[in-house]
């Protein structure tokens, strides 16, 4: 890979959708005639294991990137991040935002428990992620490359200039050469390997508290907790191919489905209230996500042969018998809407 370039990355969508093919297909020919630019396909983002080529091809590259998916930028980020592809997230104006009530529009945001962040080290490098379903043309996903190509250039001047500063003097040492081990070839037939189809969750750790609800919910062993105690998709192969019940007893809406039908599941942005969801279907006789939860866990518990277990492990007991306390926002809301008496 040069100095000096953007790399962009088209991850493409499962199946052989027309549409979205001749949208990747419009795009990438364009991008190839983008100066500055260096671009790569690779096939759903999701779905590719830890040995694949598409994979080890990501974790390969060093600088800054645009990953384009069809997925939601949210989802798409800390997927990277789950699969050590890290780096600061970049914000572009064709991310929708979370929808906030007009009323609401002047006040400050509330009070919410911060994300305890990912682990290790955050290289110095900056991950755009953009959703190919928010646009149908290709010519929009090009101007904004354009402009992230731009922005990539200040930001590699300005680490250049940090490092020139801050650069320690020359040391001179003596000893044998050391082999690098050669880098792998990635060539189109290899990058496009079909993968197979996977199913699992993905924690965004900018929103997630270490509850260890999903811990405590899961009874499938797919959550542990690494040598900090901070909670992790241990086995992620052990997840149940569909089920999304684990995100939603997270009372930050910190799992995330990249593929699930849901928009708030699948990674959209949500918004809250005093740090918990609100779904106002449910304070209007809509099914309570918990029971939902329930259900679904239960479902898969019968498939594997084992005993249903409904509301009586592992729900969080904030839900089912939180005991009295002072009054918040939801409190509130939920009094406002009695006082309608509809």
């Amino acid at each position: 890979m040069s100095k000096g370039k953007l790399t962009v990355v088209i991850s493409q969508a499962p199946g052989k959708n027309p549409a979205k093919r001749a949208l990747e297909e419009n795009l990438a020919a364009s991008l190839l005639m983008e100066p500055g630019i260096e671009l790569s396909i690779i096939p759903h983002l999701y779905d590719l294991g830890p040995d694949h080529t598409g994979r080890l091809f990501l974790e390969s590259i060093p600088g800054d990137m645009v990953v384009l998916a069809w997925l939601f930028p949210r989802a798409a980020f800390w997927l990277l991040d789950r699969d050590g592809i890290r780096g600061t997230e970049g914000q572009s104006p064709l991310h929708p935002k979370a929808e906030k009530d007009d009323e609401d529009a002047d006040e400050p945001p509330p009070e919410k428990a911060p994300g305890i962040g990912p682990v290790g080290e955050i290289p110095d490098r900056t991950i755009w992620c953009l959703d190919l379903r928010d646009h149908a043309g290709h010519q929009i996903y090009l101007e904004e490359i354009r402009r992230i190509g731009a922005e990539a250039a200040l930001l590699r001047e300005g680490r250049q200039a940090a490092k020139q500063a801050t650069k320690p003097p020359a040391v001179i040492t003596l000893g044998l050469p050391t082999q690098k081990k050669p880098a792998p070839e990635f060539t189109p037939e290899t990058l496009l390997a079909p993968p197979s189809r996977r199913w699992y969750p993905v924690i965004d750790y900018s929103r997630c508290t270490n509850c260890m609800e999903c811990l405590d919910f899961c009874l499938f062993g797919v959550y542990g907790v690494d040598g900090l105690d901070r909670i992790l998709v241990e086995n992620q192969d052990s997840c149940k191919k569909g089920c999304p019940a684990c995100s939603r007893v997270c009372p930050e809406q910190a799992i995330i489905f990249p593929d699930y039908k849901s928009a708030a599941i699948a990674g959209a942005p949500v918004g809250n209230i005093g740090g918990l969801k609100i779904d106002l279907s449910k304070l209007f006789g809509g099914e309570d996500p918990m029971v939902v939860a329930a259900q679904e866990r239960d479902r898969e518990l019968v498939r594997d042969g084992r005993d249903a277990v409904g509301l009586a492990v592992g729900i969080p007991k904030r839900q089912t018998d939180k005991p009295k306390g002072p009054r918040d926002e939801l409190d509130s809301l939920v009094d406002a809407l009695d006082s309608l008496d509809i």
